[in-house]
């Protein structure tokens, strides 16, 4: 316990990252002060919005700083304490991943149960991807029975869960789009009602999976799908904005959506959300997907990439599209 590795931000990506915007450090194995832990980390999340951190841009959150750790989502064991309240050997939810051990105050870490679902779970569908899924679709988009929904991204992290969600709480078609066949049969497989491949066109396609329009729409792409989207929707429709990853890697500005005219007279409701403004819904979170998941009825993928050496090409993969649900990498 003398080495650890962290991945560092080696400079700011002009487009799409690559590996040499990140460098691997070798330190040594923080030592806790009073009130400290130090963590093993066992795996860390990699997730669209750390390429906006990427910029050294005014955001919801700070840019990750040059020649420093990035920092995210992650779970590992307590092997070191200085902290009356948490004992070595706990298993810790926190936000100081990107590296092998993390040094935090015991304030900033969750211990988790590692008994009740794999760890790795509390990082997916236990943790702010389920919630971003939960919240999202019934807080901000309040969804109501018997709606029809579209999501994008249907096959990733989040949308796989909003996908199945809005079927548990009634809804009466759900639509996914994927970026291949295979997560297209992968969406049929989770009870979507329709799905297709956005390459063969985002617009035509909707309109022949949602004949009767949308009243929903869960975004986790921006850009065409959005156009698409305001086009399909029912009057008094409602979009969860919660991400936008067409544009991330974008040098110039973006052609879609130009249609946002149709608002007005559709009386859309077009919102953005963070969730940890959706804390006070977390119980009810916690409460109805560890039923769903206990008796089965919904189910959640995992896209492992084992090693922290490679953290980088894992966060590019998820930007591609790489994974199947939540990309991981087990650390």
């Amino acid at each position: 316990m003398t080495s650890n590795r962290e991945i560092h931000l080696a400079s700011r990506p002009q487009g799409w990252p690559t590996e040499d915007t990140f460098r691997l450090v070798e330190t040594e194995v923080p030592t806790p002060g009073p009130g400290q832990i130090v963590v093993r980390n066992q795996y860390m999340s990699v997730d669209p919005y750390m390429r906006g951190r990427m910029n050294d841009v005014k955001s919801y959150v700070p840019p990750f700083a040059l020649d420093a750790p990035l920092d995210g989502a992650a779970i590992g064991e307590v092997v070191a304490s200085e902290a009356a309240d948490i004992a070595v050997g706990t298993t810790v939810l926190h936000g100081l991943g990107w590296r092998e051990y993390a040094l935090l105050d015991a304030a900033a870490a969750r211990p988790v149960d590692p008994n009740i679902a794999p760890v790795s779970a509390y990082l997916s569908v236990l943790g702010m991807t389920g919630l971003t899924a939960y919240a999202g679709l019934l807080e901000v988009a309040a969804m109501k029975s018997g709606e029809t929904v579209f999501v994008s991204a249907a096959a990733g992290a989040v949308g796989s869960l909003v996908g199945q969600i809005a079927k548990l709480k009634g809804a009466g078609r759900v639509i996914g789009s994927a970026g291949s066949p295979a997560k297209v049969e992968r969406l049929r497989a989770l009870g979507f009602d329709a799905a297709f491949d956005y390459h063969d066109g985002v617009r035509e396609s909707l309109r022949a999976a949602a004949p009767d329009g949308v009243d929903v729409y869960f975004d986790n792409v921006g850009g065409d799908h959005l156009e698409a989207a305001i086009s399909a929707m029912n009057l008094h429709g409602r979009a969860a904005i919660c991400g936008m990853i067409s544009q991330y890697n974008a040098t110039e500005p973006p052609a879609a959506p130009r249609n946002l005219a149709l608002v007005i007279g559709k009386r859309l409701t077009l919102r953005g959300f963070l969730v940890n403004d959706h804390n006070d819904v977390r119980a009810a979170f916690v409460r109805d997907v560890s039923g769903w998941l206990r008796d089965g009825t919904l189910s959640y993928d995992e896209t492992i990439v084992d090693g922290i050496e490679n953290a980088p090409e894992a966060f590019i993969g998820v930007l591609r599209g790489d994974n199947l649900g939540k990309m991981l990498v087990k650390v």
